[in-house]
Order: structure tokens, then C-alpha cells, then sequence
């Protein structure tokens, strides 16, 4: 159970970063252009969210049925904070990831209360590129690109 959660995370993060990237990207570009908020901007902003969460849940998933976890009672927490490899996967990772989901989370539902285009891409562009850039500092670069 563990590789096929282990891999369907990893492959789905490749499509999460993908949709993030291009959401982010978007809503940036149409908030210093001046462009009007389309249907299509929400779709992608909605898409963005929805594969973030499913990401989140299939993590989750992993970070319990992982062998890593049993890594918390052979060293402790202090073990686990002396180990730069245990610490990126059992807290760094989740944590800055979970909070990353928050902030899409957070644009997302900012986005939606606003009434003029400009007003509406501004918390997307602001809360989905906060996200991403924790995104990319937690990913763990060795085994993805390993």
C-alpha cells in the first residue's frame, strides 16, 4: 500500500505544481494587464484548489501509513529535529504544504467575494504565489528528480 500511495503522490504533485504554476502565472498577469476576470480564470483557480486538497488527502494518507513515522519513537522529536532527511519528510514537508493548501484555500474563497476583476484576481495572485513558493521550497528535490 505504501508505493502505490507513495508514487500517486508523487506523480499527482507533478500535475498540482503544473496548475498552480499556471493559475498563479494567469492571475498575475491579468491583475498588472488590466484584463477582465473570465469564467476560464475561475475554472483554473477552482482547479487549482481541487487538486491541491486531493494532493493534501493522498499525503496524508502517506505520512501514516509511511515508515518514516516510526522514525518519532526510535529517536524522539529531538532525533527527528537532529536529522535534516527525517525532519524534511515527517515535519517540514507536511507542515509548509498543509499551510500552503490553507493559502490557495484562502485566495480561493477571497476571490470570491469581490465584485470587479482586478478585486477578484488580486487574492488569487497574492495567496496562490505565497503558495507556491512554499510549494517549492519543501519539495523534497532529491527524490524528485532522482
Amino acid at each position: 500500500m505504501y508505493s502505490t500511495v507513495f508514487n500517486l503522490h508523487s506523480y499527482w504533485a507533478y500535475l498540482v505544481l503544473l496548475v498552480l504554476i499556471l493559475a498563479t502565472f494567469n492571475a498575475l498577469y491579468k491583475m498588472f494587464a488590466d484584463k477582465e476576470y473570465s469564467a476560464k480564470d475561475f475554472r483554473i483557480s477552482l482547479f487549482t484548489l481541487i487538486v491541491s486538497h486531493i494532493q493534501l488527502l493522498i499525503g496524508l494518507v502517506l505520512y501514516f501509513v509511511s515508515p518514516r513515522l516510526q522514525a518519532f519513537s526510535e529517536l524522539g522529536m529531538g532525533g527527528v529535529m537532529k536529522d535534516s532527511i527525517s525532519r524534511l519528510y515527517l515535519v517540514e514537508h507536511p507542515f509548509v504544504n498543509i499551510i500552503a493548501v490553507a493559502l490557495i484555500t484562502i485566495g480561493y474563497s477571497k476571490h470570491k467575494k469581490k465584485l470587479t476583476s482586478k478585486a477578484k484576481l488580486k487574492p488569487i495572485a497574492i495567496f496562490y504565489t505565497i503558495a507556491l513558493v512554499l510549494l517549492l521550497s519543501r519539495i523534497p528535490w532529491n527524490m524528485w528528480l532522482a
